[in-house]
Parts: structure tokens; C-alpha cells; sequence
């Protein structure tokens, strides 16, 4: 995005956010579905960095956190709503001296400049690609951010294929109020990204169709 469209982008998160950063954990645990999974298979390796591209409100760097106590976390996004809910989750857990957050947009981002980081083990994106212009931009952000040998963990909205035509038609209609569209693409952006770094790719879909989760890992 241009500085412009990241400033517009910006204002438009922390407008949708301003008041639901307060619910938000609650409510979207319901239909949030496949953001633990995607954390236990982060398999972060002793003293690895994590990066977590639109990190929202903490709660995935909070318990990704819990679960691997010897790693460095990094959340970035667009949101400076919802990065202030970020930073007093991130305090409740008395974890600051494990975890940096900043605002940036993760289509375009400088972490040596945000975080003082020049490549991560672990990237992950949990639910925010579908609410990205320019998602496909963020997918080659990542991937050229990973350490060699390093992995890119997504987990966002699948299509619904197996799932009822009503169920989808609401789900996407209830979306769509909150800017959010799932991306039917997102395996063949993968795919494509991954030959252009000679990547490996696993993709799975969950709960029929309702998410997908995928991991791309470059070599050592």
C-alpha cells in the first residue's frame, strides 16, 4: 500500500476497533477457529524470534508466549487501537521483557528499523490476511522476512466448500460488515510465492472448509 492508502487503512482499523478491542477476545473465539492449532504448531527452537503480523489485541502472542517461555515475540499492526488492548495484555502476563509490539503495515515494514530484527524463525498471520488490501503483499513480506530454515504459519477464513450455500452466504454477509473477506486465492498465492523461493508448502483445510491453515518453510 502506499503511505496514503496505509494512512487511510490505519484510520479505518482504529475506527471498527476503537470500541470492539474490548470484546474482541471474547467474542471472536466463537468463530476465530484454528488460532490454537496454528500455535501449537509453531515449534518455535530455543531462543527463536516470532513474528506476528497484525497482532491485534495480543492474544496469540500472549499464549504462544505461555506455551514457548524461552523465545522473543514481535507483534506489528495497523491498528493503534488495538495495540494499546495489545500492550496491557502483554503487561497483565508480565511478559514485556519478551515482547515488542509496533505499529506498521504488513504489506510494508522495515522490522531491523521497527524491532532492531533482521529475519525471524517463526512468522505467523492469524485471521488479518482477510482484512488486508494488498493481502498478497503481506504473504511475500513474510516469506522474505524468515530466517533460513524459518517458517510462515497462516490460518484465516477457507471458503466454506463443504459447508452449507445459506451458512456461507451469512457468514460472508456478516464479514462484510467488519471489512472482512475471506480469500479464496490464498493457496495459489502460496503456492506461487513458495516456487519463487524454492519454499515447501503444507495447506489444510479445516472444519470443512470453514478455515484454512497453511505453513510454508524455506530451507536451512
Amino acid at each position: 500500500m502506499s503511505a496514503t492508502d496505509t494512512a487511510s487503512h490505519s484510520s479505518l482499523m482504529n475506527g471498527v476497533y476503537r470500541h470492539q478491542r474490548h470484546i474482541y477476545d471474547l467474542t471472536r473465539k466463537y468463530y476465530l477457529l484454528g488460532r490454537d492449532r496454528l500455535i501449537d504448531g509453531l515449534d518455535v527452537p530455543a531462543g527463536g524470534t516470532v513474528l506476528e503480523l497484525g497482532c491485534g489485541t495480543g492474544r496469540n502472542i500472549v499464549l504462544a508466549a505461555r506455551r514457548y517461555r524461552d523465545a522473543k515475540f514481535f507483534g506489528l499492526d495497523i491498528s493503534n487501537e488495538m495495540l494499546e488492548t495489545a500492550k496491557i495484555s502483554v503487561a497483565r502476563e508480565s511478559i514485556e521483557g519478551r515482547v515488542a509490539l509496533a505499529q506498521g503495515d504488513a504489506t510494508a515494514f522495515d522490522t531491523k528499523v521497527l524491532f532492531g530484527e533482521t529475519g525471524f524463525d517463526r512468522i505467523f498471520i492469524s485471521y488479518s490476511l482477510s482484512m488486508i488490501p494488498g493481502w498478497e503483499k503481506a504473504v511475500g513480506a513474510a516469506l522474505a522476512g524468515l530466517k533460513p530454515g524459518g517458517s510462515l504459519h497462516i490460518v484465516d477464513f477457507g471458503q466454506q466448500e463443504q459447508l452449507p450455500q445459506w451458512f456461507r452466504a451469512a457468514l460472508h454477509a456478516w464479514l462484510a460488515k467488519f471489512h472482512v473477506e475471506p480469500r479464496a486465492s490464498l493457496l495459489q498465492v502460496l503456492e506461487s510465492e513458495c516456487e519463487k523461493r524454492a519454499a515447501s508448502l503444507s495447506f489444510e483445510t479445516l472444519y470443512r472448509g470453514y478455515s484454512w491453515l497453511g505453513v510454508a518453510k524455506l530451507a536451512e
